[in-house]
């Protein structure tokens, strides 16, 4: 399927530093043609421009609650194996829907298949897969570009298929059903030009670092039944160091990528977890294929994948069951395939030359 995409920038952004407002002329024709920084490091890096979003509305379907939120049409970049393809913004795009899901009781955020369909106003702008995303404002979501001809009502309708991850701990057996839900909306051109759009002051552009996730107070609102609903969203975040379940047993960097590695016994056993996230707002990064290895006295004791899980308290982690570790044990954790999402500007450049994370026990 032919996907278009773009970025059309802007948020507030409070006292992260920005260099001001601008025109409604001007903020359309900015976010129509967003600067992009030149000297990007391969790491998060702070991106030129950044915007408001709006809440559509949210829905319940299953285990899942879902919300459904707007923003500038948006550049990204789409992501295969460890190739990288910028998808503009198309002529006719209107707006950027976004969807976030997340598992109802415990609020930990499922990266998932999403399928959307959209339709309304006599017709059906869209009809397909939402690519899985990383943007730094948002942090890890579903979204695309929607080519939106008449203003009025429209109902979002999202097929949630069972996730790309296995739910362990509290979430064992969930995730494993296809789920639907409806989230009506009213689609006024308004309500996207009214966003805030900012410009990041050009000194920070390109730095090493990361916007501070959305507040979600700050989140204006659209025409939908959810209002006021954005406040209950949580965020796609796991544990800092210092609060992770288990005992860690060291902390690493690749990639521009964070690594916390730990031996969990809440499984029926000792298990290896690798927990992978951005460096500054510890953003999940799903969709990898992580393997790691275990030697002692110059033997190997355990070799192998780390699969893709889902636990309340460890968020999306990676994870094998292994023997009980001894001390000195030289633990070794390998990326065999980045994270597969699309990213925004900030990230479009890091998580590909991951190098192994080393770590004595």
């Amino acid at each position: 399927m032919d996907r278009r995409g773009v970025l059309r920038a802007g948020a507030l952004l409070g006292a992260a530093g920005l260099a001001g407002c601008l025109g409604v002329f001007e903020t359309r024709s900015a976010w129509r043609d967003p600067p992009i920084v030149e000297d990007r490091p391969d790491a998060p890096y702070i991106p030129a421009s950044t915007e408001e979003m709006g809440t559509y509305g949210v829905g319940e379907a299953g285990e899942y609650t879902v919300a459904l939120l707007y923003t500038f049409p948006h550049r990204f970049w789409t992501v295969t194996g460890t190739e990288t393809n910028m998808v503009d913004i198309g002529d006719d795009d209107a707006l950027h829907l976004m969807a976030s899901v997340w598992e109802t009781e415990s609020e930990t955020v499922v990266p998932a298949d999403v399928r959307m369909t959209v339709e309304g106003r006599g017709e059906r702008p869209y009809a397909g897969q939402l690519w899985p995303m990383l943007s730094q404002r948002m942090g890890f979501h579903y979204g695309d570009n929607l080519a939106v001809a008449n203003e009025g009502a429209y109902t979002a309708t999202l097929r949630i298929n069972p996730a790309d991850v296995r739910g362990v701990g509290g979430l064992e057996g969930s995730f494993e059903e296809a789920r639907t839900v409806e989230i009506g909306f009213e689609y006024d051109t308004d309500d996207v030009y009214d966003l805030e759009f900012e410009l990041v002051e050009e000194s920070r552009r390109g730095q090493r670092g990361e916007l501070p996730l959305m507040d979600h107070a700050e989140m204006g609102h659209g025409g939908g039944d959810g209002h006021g609903d954005h406040a209950r969203m949580p965020h796609p975040t796991v544990p800092p160091t210092d609060e992770f379940p288990g005992e860690v047993i060291g902390t690493g960097e690749s990639g521009g990528a964070e690594f916390v590695v730990a031996l969990d016994d809440r499984f029926g056993g000792p298990t290896l977890v690798a927990s992978p996230r951005t460096p500054q707002n510890r953003v999940v990064l799903p969709l990898m294929a992580l393997s790691a290895t275990i030697d002692r006295d110059g033997e190997t004791v355990f070799e192998g994948a780390l699969e893709s899980r889902l636990d309340a308290d460890l968020g999306v982690h990676y994870g094998a069951a292994v023997d009980p570790m001894e001390p000195g044990d030289t633990v070794r954790v390998e990326t065999e395939s980045p994270p597969q999402v699309a990213r925004h500007d900030g990230y479009e450049t890091a998580f590909f030359e991951m190098a192994s994370i080393e770590l004595e026990y």
